[in-house]
């Protein structure tokens, strides 16, 4: 894979707002052992990510940390701006990871991309990453930056199958992040997954979950508040699925994305 080697599974942020529960919640998911944790400025938490980071006693080398970079905040001088307010509220002197949220707003390769850039050269951004890319984004923006792109943050569960992306990002020894890997919970209304689940006795979450993790190059980012959800999710890495599950879940024919937005690049 890239230069970063990340865990099989990471820990999503998005809509963890309450600062007392977003807080609690990350410290409480890297107690459970999540180890890479997903934020973004638009997500309006990296201060109580930062929080919930120090409450939990680990220590920081031992923690991947990612955040994304709002879309109004793409030039070359607000990345730089940003970047340094997002340090502040995580309480962190350097980002694990740093990506473009959308190819969208004041995005442009070449001035984007060059910050970034110079953010790993000041030792403030370890990796780049992007995030709801198309192939055709991705191939212009390899060749732009000056540095390597670690990973491409995209939707991806069982009813929206990435076969492609998976394919390209293999190939170009780069992470397939999967965001809303629960399908925003269609996981658990389609009966398909819940075949699988009842016969391993696991919820359809771990099903999900472990389907992305079969993949070499892919790792799911789920999001929850409470202890029961943080703890299920994190179980799926105990769950192998066989063949004949992998085929079942190949018959889905649904290709549904739940997250959609008018700036969106497909």
């Amino acid at each position: 894979m890239s230069d970063i080697t990340l865990p099989k599974i990471g820990f999503g942020t998005w809509e963890n707002t309450a600062p007392s529960q977003c807080a609690a919640s990350v410290s409480e998911a890297i107690h459970c052992g999540y180890r890479f944790i997903d934020t973004a400025q638009i997500y309006r938490n990296e201060h109580y990510v930062g929080k919930g980071i120090a409450q939990s006693g680990i220590p920081r080398e031992e923690l991947i940390v990612a955040t994304k970079i709002w879309n109004a905040n793409l030039s070359h001088e607000k990345v730089l701006k940003s970047t340094d307010e997002s340090l502040k509220k995580l309480g962190l002197k350097s980002i694990d990871i740093l990506y473009v949220h959308w190819p969208a707003g004041a995005y442009h390769a070449e001035n984007t991309l060059s910050a970034f850039s110079e953010l790993v050269d000041k030792g403030k951004v370890a990796h780049i990453a992007v995030s709801n890319f198309t192939i055709e984004l991705l191939e212009e923006a390899l060749y732009i930056c000056e540095k390597p792109i670690v990973a491409n943050q995209v939707e991806m569960h069982p009813l929206l199958k990435q076969k492609e992306m998976v394919e390209f990002l293999q190939n170009h020894n780069m992470y397939l992040v999967a965001y809303s890997p629960l399908a925003r919970g269609y996981v658990f209304k389609t009966p398909e997954l819940t075949e699988i689940a009842q016969k391993h006795s696991v919820t359809e979450a771990q099903v999900s979950l472990a389907w992305l993790m079969s993949h070499q190059n892919v790792i799911p980012i789920p999001k929850a508040t409470s202890t029961e959800h943080i703890e299920d999710n994190f179980s799926a890495l105990q769950l192998t699925l066989d063949q004949e599950d992998r085929e079942k879940i190949e018959t889905i024919t649904t290709e549904k994305r739940m997250v959609n937005t008018r700036f969106a690049p497909w």
